[in-house]
């Protein structure tokens, strides 16, 4: 009999996989054996993520509704079934939410931190925050009549607020609104009290409204679409129509309110006859903050650090820790695992190459620099120092456009050359390059990655770095830029792969290659998001020839495993913990090449949309790292998940030997650093091998 590969019944739901995602991420919300700030950080991360989710594809799936589009996928769910399961799924997680949320203050209690709304504070608490709302908050805080003569204002994505039904001396009714600028810190802090903003602005609504007795009053929050559209082809200054751009994020399509339960229903009413929106787009919570992410305000709280878990501190390990770092690249090709391995020599591979005089250029792409960047500050450095420097600054990058805008300008005004992009395409390849001259002759050094050159994020993503001097891979970098900064067409690289053209053909064909080994053949696909129908019918048919298909995928996954006659050699595991698993690795055991690391995830987006690299990495002492590495997470038994047939994911059995993957590597980098200052280089080798073999 012959299966179709085609069916809905083979495919989960990308909106709703992506729920389940953050359920696990709720899930560590819900540990009880994590310090609770820890627990508090993961109900932050789980508010940010959703907001995200809400402003970008439950956005785009009303829009789709709204344009009578039906099938948008291969699970063959229409807009309107996935809209009503997603509000069903998150209406059911919202009880857990709340008793995690209760949980973790009550702990907090018991290390004397608190979150307390002002009307339960002691007098001279009030009597603190009162002075503080007056002389900081009063004069910035921004009341609004809504009448016939004041119209209902326009709320900006996200905005924040107080909507307040007041009394006159005539006994007139009216009804207002009190935003709350984001400039204000979501909670006034006393010491280890954290007081929220809006019970505060609550209880001296009156003084706002001078004439007026308060009846009523309610805090709420909206979410508009935050996808920007832009017609890259109408463009003749990309930067303006991108800003402008921007701006309309701010007038996307209302998607969400929230609100607190127990709301006036009058008042509730109110708000939603100007906002347009019905019963499914309402939330409300109980105890909850609006605004789950602000929570990273009581989390970041340096006082408080005692209350998550210990910070890791990132070493740099040989070759990297005593040479010039372009001096350790000519010996070997060098690859480094983040957090683990510090990510200060991707920082030091610039500002040595800024400052040396053998240096004539540097290029590279930045997708998400991060507000504070030391490589943009060198990269300034550089050209000022008389260096040929281009940067593509991909402003296009979602939620971080304006920081690339900043960064572009400030480049650009240096003298940099600065590219804005490719139109219709994302530039989502990590790699730099540098070029000095060595005698008579020229030498390129590589650098590429799988995760962003962005020191901050790279402290609390897993990712890898590759540096390289071979002659075939600078080769390709050349042809690269040159094809980013020229009128190239699509081009070809020869030792790299580049998508939109080369990297899916070359996995699906890695693929079939592979499952003809059957029960010989052995694929580890690592990544973020596993949705390309065309990778999970090549895995479905590596499978079907008995072929062993183990695939570590942290977020979406469409794929079903566990099928009978289909998928039943397939396991899916994801992994959740201290760190955010980010490198894209793709392992295939008897490839004459096994191991491949890439910026791109296993999306139409990335394999089709974007522009991306993927690296072979041709040592075999680095592909045995990676490969242990690899073995290692599989071998999780305290951070795993596992995916089942009928799209839940079940924590992985604590049996035998427990095996914390990100704890474990900590361990092991804390070990091979001592061990550098006292052994040799082969013993170090040796003992990293034995621990990671170990566990």
């Amino acid at each position: 009999m012959t299966l179709d590969l085609n069916s809905s019944q083979l495919y989960f739901n990308r909106e709703l996989s992506w729920l389940q995602f953050n359920s696990r991420v709720l899930a560590q919300a819900l540990d009880e054996k994590l310090p609770p700030l820890e627990r508090l950080k993961f109900l932050a991360i789980y508010g940010t993520n959703l907001d995200e989710f809400y402003m970008i594809r439950v956005a785009g799936l009303k829009a789709l509704f709204k344009a009578r589009i039906q099938e948008t996928g291969p699970d063959k769910l229409t807009p309107s079934e996935q809209l009503e399961q997603i509000h069903t799924y998150l209406h059911k997680e919202h009880q857990v939410l709340e008793s995690c949320y209760t949980s973790i203050i009550s702990e907090l209690h018991t290390h004397s931190v608190h979150v307390k709304n002002y009307d339960v504070l002691n007098p001279e608490e009030q009597l603190e925050i009162k002075e503080i709302f007056f002389n900081e908050i009063y004069p910035v805080i921004i009341p609004i009549a809504v009448d016939a003569t004041h119209p209902f204002p326009h709320l900006n994505n996200l905005s924040f607020g107080l909507a307040i039904t007041l009394e006159d001396d005539a006994k007139n009714i009216k009804h207002g609104l009190i935003r709350i600028p984001r400039i204000i810190s979501r909670f006034i802090q006393l010491g280890q009290t954290f007081v929220p903003i809006e019970s505060v602005v609550e209880h001296f609504a009156s003084e706002l409204f001078p004439g007026f007795t308060q009846l009523a009053s309610t805090p709420f929050r909206v979410t508009r679409n935050a996808d920007i559209e832009i017609e890259e082809e109408e463009a003749d200054d990309f930067l303006e129509i991108l800003q402008e751009g921007l701006r309309s994020r701010n007038k996307g399509s209302l998607i969400r309110i929230e609100l607190m339960e127990g709301a006036d229903i009058d008042l509730l009413n109110f708000l939603l006859s100007h906002l347009n929106l019905d019963e499914n787009d309402i939330y409300s919570y109980k105890s909850l903050p609006l605004n789950l992410g602000s929570l990273w305000q009581i989390v970041g709280d340096k006082a408080l650090s005692h209350l998550v878990l210990p910070t890791f501190s990132p070493k740099t390990l040989p070759p990297l820790d005593s040479e010039n770092i372009f001096e350790a690249i000519d010996k070997q090709d060098v690859l480094l695992y983040h957090p683990y391995d510090s990510f200060e020599p991707v920082v030091q591979f610039i500002k040595q190459a800024a400052i040396d005089p053998d240096t004539l250029a540097i290029r590279m792409t930045l997708y998400r620099a991060g507000p504070k960047s030391p490589i943009v500050k060198a990269l300034i450095d550089a050209v000022r120092d008389g260096k040929q420097v281009t940067v593509l600054v991909e402003l296009k990058a979602r939620f971080d456009e304006e920081n690339n805008l900043r960064w572009a300008k400030a480049l650009e005004d240096a003298g940099a050359h600065v590219v804005y992009g490719i139109p219709g395409l994302k530039v989502h390849a990590k790699i730099a390059q540098v070029i000095k001259r060595k005698g008579k002759k020229l030498q390129s050094y590589v650098h590429l990655a799988t995760g962003n050159y962005n020191p901050s994020t790279a402290k609390i993503y897993t990712d890898i770095s590759y540096f390289t001097a071979k002659e075939e891979f600078s080769n390709d970098a050349t042809h690269f830029f040159h094809f980013l900064t020229g009128f190239s067409t699509y081009t070809k690289l020869d030792t790299l792969f580049m998508s939109p053209v080369q990297i899916k053909p070359k996995l699906v064909k890695f693929i079939e290659k592979e499952g003809k080994y059957g029960k010989n053949g052995h694929i580890i696909l690592k990544a973020n998001s596993l949705v390309d129908t065309d990778i999970i019918k090549a895995l479905y048919q590596a499978s079907q020839a008995g072929c062993k298909v183990d695939l570590i995928i942290r977020g979406i996954c469409s794929l079903k495993p566990g099928i009978k006659g289909i998928s039943e050699n397939i396991s899916v595991s994801s992994i959740i913990g201290k760190y955010l698993e980010h490198p894209r690795i793709y392992f295939f055991k008897n490839n004459k090449v096994k191991c491949y690391i890439s910026s791109a995830d296993l999306m139409p987006r990335n394999l089709v949309r974007r522009v991306e690299l993927m690296t072979p990495i041709l040592e075999e002492n680095l592909t045995q790292k990676i490969e242990q590495i690899l073995m290692l997470q599989l071998a999780d038994n305290k951070l795993r998940w596992e995916l089942q047939e009928d799209g839940n994911y079940i924590k992985v059995p604590l049996l035998g030997k427990a095996v914390n993957n990100h704890a474990v590597l900590e361990q092991y980098v804390n070990k091979i650093h001592d061990k550098t200052k006292k052994e040799t280089p082969d013993y170090v080798s040796r003992l990293a091998s034995r621990i990671l073999k170990d566990n």
